[in-house]
């Protein structure tokens, strides 16, 4: 129901790599995900695609995000709409509302990033993607009580 994103950056390879993620907040799964060289309306119609493709019918999804000049284009807003998904951004200067994406980012940058340098911008985008399966589907999280996001999505489900 409650699904987050943002952009983050990182110093890859002498140059910068791009993340946009899309969380989902209840099992905190990783939905879809875009890794770019420039952070674009491109990258955000590739990570949109893979999005809609994985939500259900007649979902009606709302999407948490800063005021990011990509969130206000019109091509993202009215993809959103026709999708049912409704918007939501965050106050000027409050960045609360999309508090769970920025801790994801946190936890990225901290258990996958730092310490490690990458020789080019596809080996990272290659152990960043490799990392996503690990988050998804074998990273434990206390506040899911001790499942990986799979686990509690499919749990979710079976209930």
């Amino acid at each position: 129901r409650k699904l987050g994103t943002d952009v983050t950056e990182f110093k890859v390879a002498g140059g910068k790599a791009y993340w946009a993620p899309t969380l989902d907040f209840c099992t905190k799964e990783i939905v879809a995900s875009d890794i770019s060289t420039t952070p674009d309306m491109a990258q955000q119609v590739r990570m949109l695609d893979e999005l809609l493709s994985k939500i259900p019918e007649g979902a009606a999804p709302t999407m948490h995000s800063d005021r990011g000049w990509q969130y206000q284009h019109a091509s993202y807003t009215s993809r959103l709409e026709a999708a049912g998904i409704v918007q939501s951004m965050s106050r000027k200067a409050n960045c609360i509302d999309n508090a769970a994406t920025e801790q994801l980012f946190g936890h990225v940058k901290d258990e996958f990033y730092r310490g490690r340098e990458w020789k080019t911008f596809e080996d990272f985008k290659r152990d960043l993607e490799e990392y996503i399966v690990h988050w998804n589907t074998r990273r434990r999280q206390v506040r899911l009580k001790g499942l990986t996001p799979e686990e509690f999505r499919n749990q979710a489900l079976a209930a």
